[in-house]
């Protein structure tokens, strides 16, 4: 994956989140966004997700720039999978549902091939025990391994992920850490916020630390974690893995 950002600024009110961000890295997989809460990075990962539209500058994927009018928005969102740290789900659907209703819907797949898909989906993540569970029956981390199971179904270009395990105790953050790692070297580009500094270390191809609206540092993960730049970013890290 080639990702370019030129420029981008958004703002909600009187409040920059984003300040003339621009970054372009090439031959990515995984791309992990670091830094303290209300740096931009959930604002940064939506306008990557189509989402949102940046008040100005502008983003491109393999050298395809996101497009602003909202049917081409829609059908970009279609080739993007993504998910958020509260889960998303119905919670009137079950498991198979959940994951059947954008197959369905949103890429017009007949009842009985999304049934299939789905259903092969939640074999493959060993869900299937849940299929037929609602959100209210399942436990946090099988709640967020269903909404990802969801969002690798619709066979997605591209997979973003906002904080998935920040409502999480540990063994349920590691289940999660785990399927994303799976995904990952399976070959699948992937986009990360997260506070999971460890996972960052070990998963990105590169690390990005946003801060006060704006990429201070942006580096393989080796470089990053020991030898920081920028002194927002050392004493972020210093605190973040300080215990």
């Amino acid at each position: 994956m080639r990702l370019e950002l030129a420029n981008i600024t958004k703002s909600f009110g009187a409040h920059r989140v984003l300040d003339d961000i621009s970054l372009c890295l090439d031959s990515l997989h995984a791309f992990v966004l670091i830094g303290p809460s209300g740096g931009g990075k959930s604002t940064l990962l939506r306008i990557l997700a189509g989402l949102e539209c940046p008040d100005s500058g502008s983003v491109a994927i393999d050298g395809a720039a996101l497009p602003r009018d909202e049917e081409s928005l829609r059908q970009y969102r279609r080739g993007i999978g993504t998910v958020f740290q509260a889960y998303n789900l119905f919670p009137h659907l079950d498991a198979l549902a959940n994951i059947m209703l954008p197959l369905e819907k949103v890429h017009g797949l007949p009842r009985p091939e999304a049934r299939a898909r789905a259903l092969e989906t939640l074999q493959r993540f060993q869900l299937e025990p849940h299929a037929h569970k609602k959100p209210g029956q399942l436990s946090g981390g099988q709640k967020q391994r269903v909404a990802i199971a969801r969002a690798v179904a619709i066979k997605p270009r591209l997979l973003l992920f906002d904080e998935p395990t920040s409502a999480l105790d540990p063994e349920m953050t590691a289940e999660v850490l785990e399927m994303i790692e799976e995904l990952k070297r399976e070959g699948r580009d992937l986009i990360l916020v997260t506070h999971e500094m460890a996972f960052a270390r070990v998963a990105a191809d590169q690390v990005a630390f946003l801060a006060e609206g704006k990429i201070l540092e942006c580096a393989p993960p080796e470089e990053i974690f020991t030898t920081p730049h920028s002194d927002p970013c050392r004493r972020f890290l210093g605190k973040i893995l300080r215990y």
